[in-house]
């Protein structure tokens, strides 16, 4: 299915580019996800439609019997058949925004999700109906396509390409796939309550039920909560959870976690999130006093150590957390440093990632992953792993975490964090990996940054010591600086002596 489905990505991304010109990234995202949600549930709902007409018992139009099943009831004038046979209609977008609009009605969890923008005069010069036709010969709610899940794959690869199209916009709603994937892969949500308090698309929730199905669970086991401030991105995670069926607890509106948490009383046993790098504005002032600062209130320049101490503050007696944070928080000072302080000497800290550059599509600089762990199994210890060095360049900017048949950088990573949690065959890797105490981390100022702790790997096939070589480089540089201050004065003498000075 992958290369078939490599291609299916790549015709559907060219064609639509082709078609849509010069409309831009942010609006043309609109258009793409909601055509593809709309045929991905009529595909679903129309195969149920015609096994009901060959049962004969006339429920064909019976709501209930499709909801037994889990699939949304698509009204007449919205189905995509509906649709295919006015799409040259000079009122198309007018069609297509009805359709949606019918669809909300007949579905109470629906509503005030789709986007209904196609009668917008933005879209006046794009031809819907040439993108409708792209959409029709492509299988996205039947049976079989939902055990490839192909609507899946085809959704997330367009998130992915917005992503890297819209810059800064588009990273504001999808994280990498690899990266969720190892931070899924080591906490391993299995059962119980998961939550992201910043859950832009909603990728951790997806990953978290491909991972269950990847080891024979059971999805329901999963319970979903989130948040999300842009009611544009919190529109997208529901239609992103939708077409996988999934009943997710997103709250009834977008709103700002830090202002207006959605989920007081919640205690998960699962917190997957990349929050927002660095916000400079989160409003520290109205909230100096909350009840989330346990371990010190976070700086009002820098919300890293408020998304830090809220998720602590949802997480279960046995809970873990895993969470995307810019490296700058690993050695920040000021109230930064006393709050990573009182993390560590609570032992909340379990495993500290550092994360190769060039992952994210709208940012170079790298990233860690920070794993919380309220009941960790190795006291005051914490694992550094040192992964800046792994994944693959795809594109000129585009750094990926392989998984192939030579090599799979998540499990490697994952396997090495599964083993210092069992203490099972685990052991240091210079350069790699690294075990380190309480004390240790002491004597380094608090520092989580995992260099400091794996130290360097010396290169086996010389097998000269790190400082024996530091030593041979700084000595050959030494000489080199001599050598050019040397030829810089000759120079300079000869031009003086042709009568030109310096």
């Amino acid at each position: 299915m992958g290369k078939d489905m490599q291609e299916i990505e790549k015709t559907l991304w060219a064609a639509a580019d082709k078609m849509i010109g010069g409309l831009s990234v942010t609006n043309y995202k609109f258009v793409v996800l909601g055509l593809i949600f709309l045929k991905y549930i009529s595909d679903t709902f129309e195969e149920k439609y015609n096994e009901l007409v060959k049962e004969g018992y006339g429920l064909e139009e019976d709501r209930d019997a499709y909801m037994e099943d889990n699939i949304f009831f698509v009204p007449e004038k919205s189905r995509w058949s509906y649709i295919v046979k006015h799409s040259k209609d000079y009122n198309i977008g007018e069609i297509l925004d009805n359709a949606l609009d019918l669809i909300e009605k007949e579905n109470p969890s629906l509503k005030g999700v789709l986007f209904k923008i196609y009668n917008s005069p933005d879209f006046r010069n794009v031809n819907l109906g040439e993108i409708i036709d792209l959409f029709t010969n492509l299988k996205l709610g039947t049976k079989d396509a939902s055990e490839k899940d192909m609507l899946g794959r085809v959704y997330e690869y367009f998130l992915g390409q917005f992503a890297s199209k819209d810059g800064q916009k588009g990273g504001e709603f999808y994280t990498p796939a690899c990266i969720v994937r190892t931070m899924v892969e080591m906490i391993e949500p299995y059962e119980g309550r998961v939550y992201d308090p910043a859950c832009g698309s909603g990728g951790m929730f997806v990953q978290s039920l491909k991972f269950i199905e990847r080891h024979q669970g059971n999805v329901r086991n999963l319970s979903i909560f989130g948040q999300e401030k842009n009611p544009t991105t919190w529109k997208l995670a529901k239609m992103n959870l939708a077409i996988r069926s999934i009943d997710g607890d997103l709250g009834k509106f977008a709103a700002d976690t830090f202002h207006e948490d959605l989920h007081k009383d919640l205690k998960a046993d699962f917190i997957l999130a990349n929050p927002p790098f660095n916000i400079s504005d989160w409003g520290q002032e109205k909230l100096v006093d909350d009840y989330r600062w346990k371990y010190g209130i976070p700086p009002k320049g820098n919300a890293n150590y408020a998304w830090l101490q809220h998720m602590i503050s949802k997480l279960s007696a046995n809970g873990k957390a895993a969470i995307v944070l810019a490296n700058g928080s690993l050695t920040a000072g000021g109230q930064e440093a006393e709050i990573r302080k009182n993390l560590i000497e609570a032992d909340l800290v379990d495993c500290i990632i550092a994360m190769p550059s060039n992952l994210f599509y709208t940012v170079t600089i790298p990233c860690s992953i920070w794993i919380i762990n309220r009941n960790k199994k190795q006291k005051e210890h914490t694992l550094f792993i040192n992964a800046s060095n792994m994944g693959t360049m795809v594109t000129r900017k585009l750094r990926e975490l392989l998984e192939d048949d030579k090599h799979n950088d998540i499990s490697t990573i994952a396997d090495i964090y599964h083993d210092y949690q069992n203490d099972e065959n685990y052991e240091d890797k210079i350069g790699f990996c690294k075990k380190a105490t309480l004390d240790e981390i002491k004597n380094n100022d608090y520092s989580l940054t995992p260099g400091r702790y794996v130290g360097v790997e010396t290169n086996q096939e010389d097998n000269i010591p790190f400082d024996e070589k530091m030593k041979n480089i700084t000595s050959e540089l030494s000489k080199q600086f001599k050598e050019s201050h040397e030829l810089e004065e000759i120079i300079k003498k000869n031009l003086e002596d042709i009568g030109y000075e310096i």
